[in-house]
C-alpha cells in the first residue's frame, strides 16, 4: 500500500496552519495570561486574558499588536505584568509598550502608551534596539530588563507612567543599570526589590555550555551594587558549567539549575550568609530541570510563595513535581515529590497561591493550558485546539534506545504508521533543530500526517541533544556533521532490523541545524533515498564567517574556530561534496532569513541541479528563518510528501 492510499489520513491544513501556538503562560492574581501566535494571521502573536478561572477569554492586543521581542535573533520574553502594569514588545516598531489593567476585571483602563521611542533618540533614524527579557519593579514604577544594541547586552530600566516618570512625549531612553561582558538575560528581582539576580555568558560559549550567575544588591534608588558571580563559569574556567532560570523562593533564597553535577539539577542559596556563596543542592538526580536558553521567557521552576514547583525531563520525557525544601528529606532524591497526571511535555511553568500554570502535552492530547490546584491535586487542560484525531486512531510514540555513533546509546521516538510498522514501512527520519534541542513527545499533528499516511517517523535525539545530561549533550562537541548524521542513520537502520521499515524508502527532513543534519546523510551515508531541507545549512564555512551575533561562535564548539578549522568545515560541507548526493531533494526557504541566508539554499540547489539531481525549490516572500504563515506551514507539508511519493512511487 502506497502512503497515499491509506484511508482517513489526516490533511495538511488540519495538521499545520491552523493552531495557535501557546507561549509564555502567567497567572495574575485571579487570571491566566498567555501569548498566541497564530499563523492564520502571518504568524502575529498576541496576548491573551481569562477572567478567573471560569470567566470570558478576551484579546488584550488585538491587531495591530504583534507581540514579539527578536532578542538574540530568537525573541521571547516579549512582555512583563505586575499591579496593574502591563508592559510588552510591539514588532511594529521594537519599542516597549505600556498598558494599564484593572486588577479585578482584567480590562485595559486605557490605551497602549509608549514608552520607548522607536529609535535611538539621537534623531538618526537608526534601526531601535532590542529591549525584552523584563519584569515590573513595582516599589520603583519601572521595567527592568534586557538591552541589545551596538554588539553587546546591558540590564536597563524604563519609568513606568506615572508621577515618578514625568511627562516624555515618545517615550524615556533606556537608563543603563549594568554592562555585560557580552550576553546576558533573565533578570530575577527578590521579592523585597532588595536583590537582582541575572544570568550572563560570554563568546565563544552558548548558555547551555558555560553561563554565570550575577547577583547585586539594589539601593533605594534602584541602582546595582557590588554586582558579583555567585555560581556558573566563564570563558576563562577549567571546567563547563551552565546555569539556567534564577528564582527568589524568599527575600534571601534563590533558586537556580545548574549543571555542575552532570545534570541540570536545582540547588538553593541563602544571599543573607556572609562570605563565598556556600549553594546547597535541591534534588541530586539524573534529571534535568533546564532547557537550552535559544529563547527568553522559558520557565521549568516556579514559586507559589510557599512551594516550590519544578518541571524535570528524564529520558526525554518531563514530569511535573514539588520540591520539599524542608525535613529530613531535602536534598535527597526522595525529596522529589511527583504530580499525578496524565502529562509528559511541559514548558512555560508558572505559580501562585496555591495554583499551577504549564504549557502540557502527551501523544494523544495537543498543547494547551494546564491548571493545577496544589491542594486537592485536581486538574484541567485546555488545548489551544480540538484534536482531529480520536485518542484510538494514534500509535504513541515508542522509546527507541539503538547504538548510535561509537556504539553509544542513543535515543529516538519512533511514530509507527496507523495500522503498525511493518518490513513494507516507508520510513521518515527527522532531525531535530538547534543542533541543541529535543525531540519531544507531545502531540504532533505534523507527524500524524505522515503516519496516517502508512509513514514511519523516527525523531532522533542524536548525541547533542538535552534532556539526557551534559555528557550526552556534548557528544556533539567539535562532531556536528558527524554524530548527528550517524545517529539518524543507526536509527532508520534499527528500525530496518526490527523489520519496523523499509530499507528501500527511507528520507530523512529537518529544518535548520536539522536541515544541515539532513544534508549532510545524504552526502556521507547511503541509508536515504531522499530529502527534504528547512531553511537548512548547506555551506558551515559561510554560516562561520556570516551569521548573526548570537550564533557567532557557536560552530567553535559544534565543528572548530574559524578560519583555523576551515580543512574540517569543509569535510563537512554539504555544498562541498555535493557531489556525492545521488537522490531527489527539496528545499524550501524564506527570503528574509538572517540566520541561514537564501544564498546557502540556492547555492545547494543549484550545484545539484548542476549534476542531473532532481531538485525542487520553493521559496517564500515574507519569511524569515521557520514559516510563521499558515498558509506556508501547509505548502510545505504537502509539497514535501507530494515529493518523496512521486520518487518512492
Amino acid at each position: 500500500m502506497t502512503p497515499r492510499q491509506v484511508p482517513d489520513s489526516l490533511p495538511a491544513a488540519t495538521a499545520v496552519g491552523r493552531t495557535a501556538g501557546f507561549l509564555e503562560p502567567r497567572l495574575w492574581g485571579p487570571h491566566r495570561l498567555w501569548l498566541e501566535q497564530r499563523p492564520q494571521e502571518q504568524g502575529r502573536t498576541t496576548l491573551m486574558l481569562r477572567c478567573g478561572d471560569t470567566g470570558p477569554v478576551s484579546e488584550l492586543t488585538p491587531p495591530p499588536w504583534n507581540l514579539r521581542s527578536r532578542l538574540h535573533g530568537y525573541g521571547g520574553g516579549a512582555y512583563a505584568i505586575a499591579g496593574g502594569d502591563l508592559v510588552f514588545v510591539h514588532d511594529g516598531d521594537r519599542c516597549l509598550w505600556h498598558l494599564p489593567l484593572d486588577p479585578a476585571s482584567g480590562r485595559p483602563l486605557a490605551e497602549p502608551r509608549r514608552l520607548t521611542p522607536p529609535d535611538r533618540g539621537d534623531g538618526s533614524g537608526a534601526e531601535a534596539a532590542v529591549l525584552a527579557d523584563g519584569l515590573i519593579d513595582q516599589g520603583r514604577r519601572r521595567w527592568i530588563g534586557v538591552l541589545e544594541q551596538d554588539g553587546r547586552d546591558q540590564l536597563v530600566s524604563v519609568p513606568l507612567p506615572g508621577p515618578l516618570a514625568g511627562d516624555q512625549p515618545g517615550g524615556h531612553l533606556p537608563l543603563p543599570l549594568h554592562q555585560a561582558e557580552d550576553f546576558c538575560a533573565y533578570p530575577c528581582l527578590s521579592p523585597d526589590g532588595g536583590q537582582l539576580a541575572w544570568v550572563e555568558w560570554q563568546q565563544p560559549f552558548m548558555p547551555w555550555q558555560r553561563s554565570q550567575l550575577w547577583l547585586a544588591e539594589l539601593d533605594g534608588q534602584g541602582t546595582l551594587l557590588q554586582p558579583r558571580v555567585v555560581a556558573g563559569s566563564g570563558p576563562g574556567d577549567p571546567r563547563g558549567i551552565s546555569v539556567f532560570q534564577p528564582l527568589w523562593i524568599g527575600p534571601h533564597a534563590l533558586v537556580v539549575a545548574s549543571d555542575e553535577s552532570g545534570w541540570w539539577n536545582l540547588q538553593r542559596l541563602d544571599t543573607a550568609q556572609p562570605g563565598p556563596p556556600r549553594w546547597q543542592p535541591l534534588l541530586p538526580l539524573q534529571a534535568e530541570f533546564a532547557l537550552p536558553q535559544w529563547v527568553s521567557g522559558l520557565r521549568t521552576t516556579a514559586w507559589d510563595g510557599s512551594v516550590l514547583v519544578a518541571a524535570a525531563c528524564r529520558s526525554g520525557s518531563w514530569e511535573l513535581g514539588q520540591v520539599a525544601l524542608e525535613g529530613p528529606k531535602a536534598g535527597s532524591a526522595a525529596a522529589w515529590q511527583p504530580l499525578a497526571m496524565p502529562f509528559d511535555d511541559l514548558a512555560g511553568l508558572d505559580a501562585a497561591a496555591g495554583s499551577v500554570l504549564a504549557l502540557a502535552a502527551n501523544p494523544t492530547t495537543p498543547q494547551g493550558l494546564l491548571e493545577l490546584e496544589l491542594a486537592g491535586g485536581s486538574w484541567r487542560h485546555t488545548a489551544a485546539a480540538p484534536a482531529p484525531l480520536k485518542a484510538e486512531q494514534i500509535d504513541p510514540p515508542q522509546a527507541l534506545w539503538f547504538e548510535g555513533h561509537g556504539g553509544a546509546r542513543t535515543h529516538a521516538w519512533f511514530h509507527p504508521p496507523r495500522g503498525g510498522a511493518t518490513a513494507a514501512s516507508p520510513l521518515l527520519v527527522k532531525g531535530h533543530s538547534g543542533p541543541t534541542g529535543m525531540a519531544r513527545r507531545g502531540l504532533q499533528l505534523a507527524i500524524q500526517f505522515w503516519t496516517s499516511r502508512g509513514w514511519g517517523v523516527v525523531d532522533v535525539n542524536y548525541g547533542g541533544s538535552t534532556g539526557f545530561g551534559r555528557a550526552y549533550r556534548e557528544r556533539l562537541d567539535g562532531q556536528w556533521g558527524v554524530v548527528d548524521v550517524a545517529d539518524c542513520a543507526a536509527a532508520a537502520e534499527a528500525l530496518v532490523a526490527a523489520a519496523a521499515a523499509s530499507r528501500e524508502r527511507i528520507a530523512i527532513e529537518g529544518g535548520s541545524a536539522g536541515g544541515f543534519t539532513a544534508l549532510a546523510a545524504l552526502c556521507f551515508t547511503e541509508v536515504f533515498q531522499a530529502g527534504a531541507s528547512r531553511y537548512g545549512v548547506a555551506d558551515p564555512a559561510a554560516l562561520a564567517r556570516q551569521s548573526h551575533r548570537f550564533e557567532a561562535r557557536y560552530l567553535d564548539g559544534l565543528i572548530g574556530p574559524w578560519p583555523a578549522a576551515e580543512a574540517t568545515y569543509r569535510a563537512r560541507s554539504p555544498l562541498e561534496h555535493a557531489g556525492q548526493i545521488h537522490c531527489p531533494v527539496i528545499f524550501f526557504q524564506g527570503l528574509e532569513d538572517t540566520v541561514v541566508p537564501p544564498e546557502q539554499t540556492d547555492s545547494m540547489a543549484a550545484a545539484l541541479e548542476a549534476r542531473g539531481v532532481p531538485v525542487e525549490v520553493h521559496r517564500f516572500a515574507g519569511e524569515g528563518h521557520g514559516f510563521r504563515s499558515g498558509s506556508v506551514q501547509v505548502q510545505v507539508l504537502e509539497a514535501t510528501e507530494a515529493f518523496f511519493r512521486r520518487h518512492f512511487a
